[in-house]
């Protein structure tokens, strides 16, 4: 029978402890590394520096898609899994879908990280 995950609430900024001050508890732990799990992707990573590198501070799934060279449907499931880890934001208009990042989110992750990172 296969191991049911635990279901950890990721919409919230992460908010714990940064790592370096002493040892993280088991649920603190699992909070980071799902959010760190979801930037493990190249594809990720490349549509987080889109998202951050846009001047109108958000970009249609369309455009996302023929930047990172794959179809709508991969760059959507991606785009999900930053979602669901509550690093992007997004909001459909029309038959469109566009995407910007949860600045807070990652800031937060950054300290939790390295408490003097991004000052």
């Amino acid at each position: 029978m296969p191991k049911t995950l635990p279901v950890v609430d990721m919409s919230a900024p992460v908010c714990c402890s940064p790592v370096a001050a002493g040892p993280v508890d088991d649920a603190a732990a699992l909070e980071i590394a799902l959010r760190l799990k979801a930037l493990a992707d190249p594809v990720r990573v490349k549509l987080v520096s889109l998202l951050f590198s846009s001047d109108a501070g958000e970009v249609c799934s369309c455009d996302l898609a023929s930047a990172v060279g794959l179809g709508e449907s991969t760059v959507s499931h991606h785009l999900s899994q930053l979602r669901r880890a509550g690093l992007v934001e997004s909001e459909r208009r029309g038959m469109n879908v566009y995407h910007r990042p949860r600045r807070d989110a990652l800031v937060a992750l950054c300290t939790v990280l390295d408490p003097n990172c991004c000052r």
